[in-house]
């Protein structure tokens, strides 16, 4: 079933519910999308072009290796992680032989694509090449799709219908200038990162931080009012740090509340547009280079 993304963020906004976008990112939008094709999100990872196996304990040495240098970003089974692509579906790891490509990577990194080098001992590339390897035919033998969303299944929308909806309907460029906060926003953020940034920029998700916290002032029944950023809020309760540090709290049913969000449009926002309008916005934000 394809989820919409106003069904996958209700009410509380939780940007984690962003991993339904491969389903719904994959699908042609009306009119646009890729035809009969299948979604790059179902379509298996390229086959090992040599064949290759590792003794177990090689494979280990390289699991821990790899899950204590690379696993924060091509996450701890090399599935794709918080930055880092899938290595599982990589071509390079495809045509590797025994390291003769996955080792000059790991040695010189790829800083254009904000990977570092490692100077790590011949030994330690060879086993982190075992457990690539490994890891990338218990993938394969397991079936299914994977997990991370790549560029290619995003591009689905219209840029020109994108920058239309920008400029009118989405009363986008009432907020953002193209020559101040959006110049050049397509290079800065890419892929799932400029999807959850254009969707819920509160979030702090993806390249970048997070916008500043909204403020809000609470008035208490014998008439004191406290201003300071919410530091939590939910339909039950409030807390706000005031300009000296100092957090305080009370229930939601005891005080009377009022809130300065310079995000809430995009929260509104969420409730109005289609699938289709966010594609072409998505699409739209990437010509911005």
């Amino acid at each position: 079933m394809m989820l919409s993304v106003r069904d996958a963020f209700p009410a509380a906004l939780q940007v984690g519910a962003i991993v339904v976008l491969c389903a719904w990112a994959s699908a042609p939008a009306s009119g646009q999308g890729r035809g009969a094709g299948a979604s790059p999100a179902s379509k298996p990872p390229p086959a090992t072009v040599t064949p290759q196996s590792y003794p177990p304990e090689q494979i280990q040495a390289g699991q821990a290796r790899f899950v204590s240098q690379c696993g924060f970003c091509h996450g701890r089974d090399a599935e794709g992680g918080e930055s880092g692509p899938d290595l599982i579906r990589s071509t390079l790891v495809a045509e590797d032989v025994r390291g003769d490509k996955i080792g000059p990577v790991i040695r010189q990194g790829r800083p254009d694509k904000g990977m570092p080098g490692s100077n790590q001992s011949d030994a330690d590339i060879a086993a982190m090449v075992a457990f690539i390897h490994d890891a990338k035919v218990k993938a394969e033998s397991a079936g299914g799709g994977r997990r991370s969303v790549d560029v290619e299944d995003l591009q689905t929308g219209n840029a020109e219908a994108g920058k239309q909806y920008f400029n009118g309907a989405g009363g986008c460029a009432k907020c953002h200038s193209l020559t101040s906060d959006f110049a050049k926003v397509g290079s800065r953020y890419e892929g799932l990162a400029l999807l959850q940034r254009l969707l819920y920029p509160g979030s702090g998700r993806g390249a970048g931080p997070a916008p500043a916290k909204p403020t809000a002032t609470v008035t208490t029944r014998d008439g004191r009012t406290i201003t300071g950023k919410i530091a939590y809020h939910d339909e039950f309760a409030i807390s706000l740090t005031d300009a000296s540090g100092f957090t305080r709290s009370w229930p939601i049913g005891q005080v009377r509340v009022t809130i300065d969000n310079p995000l809430q449009a995009h929260v509104e926002q969420l409730g109005k547009y289609t699938d289709k309008d966010m594609h072409d916005v998505f699409a739209y934000l990437q010509t911005l280079r």
